[in-house]
């Protein structure tokens, strides 16, 4: 526990009594906190990179059904990996004071029912895959090895954020994908400057569980960075700037792009200069302020084709 103006404050990230405890059948709650539907910023961070894709690809403006299909998709695709990383961490989960009353740990939910409920997601999943065009089958396809060894990095490198980045932003490669049918510079351009951005959030996000984390062994950049991390967020979060300036050079976006990026620029300016890494609720804060930066991206990049 921590205070709060006199008052013990719940670390835990399951808020007990919320929509889902209230509007959910008891039986489907669990289900739900596995899947994260309680929690969608890591759904957002999921999907921005997929739209920016689409929108980068253009012409104009980015095609209503992929979109939609992108956003069903990332759903049940951050659900599923969710789903996956709790049966991983099942033990560490249940040490940490963040993590104790999630589903798996608190005993509400089985490994077995885990497991079948990520199959599910993952069948959704490959319905919404196999609609799109061959370039994109075979990209959707080739990340799920990231996604199946990303729950473990944790245990092997201080940099599982690294990991992640490689999984969050795979989208921008299939976003694009699916409007040309084919790969190219800007996307892997758009996708390298996604890694940096998920390099920085995560790492801030990764601020909070820091002293659980050394205490059980679990890895993370924030301990490998630790006091230094500011400058580092700074680092990534200029590389990812410089990156999407050069992925919307590359893909001939106009003015509208390059009035809008400088504000995305600032935006990570201002998260990297004023989290305070050793305030769990403030890097919290930080770390969802990234939905705004993700739909200031989607603006600039959507603007460039017009203006």
């Amino acid at each position: 526990m921590s205070e709060v103006s006199g008052k013990a404050v719940d670390p835990t990230d399951i808020h007990v009594g919320d929509w889902v405890d209230r509007w959910l059948p008891r039986w489907a709650a669990p289900y739900a906190r596995l899947a994260r539907l309680d929690r969608p910023i890591g759904t957002w961070l999921l999907l921005f990179p997929g739209w920016w894709g689409i929108a980068l690809a253009g012409p104009r403006w980015p095609d209503p059904w992929l979109m939609l299909l992108f956003a069903i998709g990332a759903v049940v695709m951050r659900g599923a990996g969710c789903t996956l990383n709790d049966i991983a961490d099942r033990e560490f989960d249940g040490q940490v004071a963040r993590t104790r009353l999630r589903p798996i740990p608190s005993g509400r939910v089985s490994v077995k029912q885990a497991a079948i409920f990520m199959a599910a997601q993952l069948a959704i999943g490959a319905a919404i895959l196999f609609i799109l065009n061959r370039a994109s089958i075979i990209l959707g396809v080739a990340v799920l090895g990231l996604i199946a060894t990303y729950p473990y990095m944790k245990r092997i490198t201080y940099w599982p954020q690294l990991f992640l980045g490689l999984n969050f932003n795979w989208g921008a490669l299939i976003g694009w994908t699916a409007v040309t049918g084919r790969l190219a510079w800007p996307p892997v351009l758009l996708y390298l400057g996604g890694i940096c951005w998920t390099l920085g959030y995560d790492t801030i996000y990764a601020h909070q569980d820091k002293e659980d984390d050394a205490r059980i062994g679990v890895k993370s950049s924030a301990l490998a960075l630790g006091d230094n991390t500011r400058p580092y967020l700074y680092t990534f979060y200029a590389a990812a700037a410089a990156l999407w300036l050069a992925a919307g050079i590359a893909a001939h976006l106009r003015t509208g792009f390059l009035i809008l990026l400088p504000y995305v620029g600032m935006l990570l300016y201002r998260q990297a200069q004023g989290v305070a890494l050793d305030d769990p609720a403030d890097c919290l804060r930080n770390f969802r302020a990234n939905r705004i930066v993700g739909w200031t991206m989607l603006a600039a990049i959507v603007a460039g084709h017009f203006v």
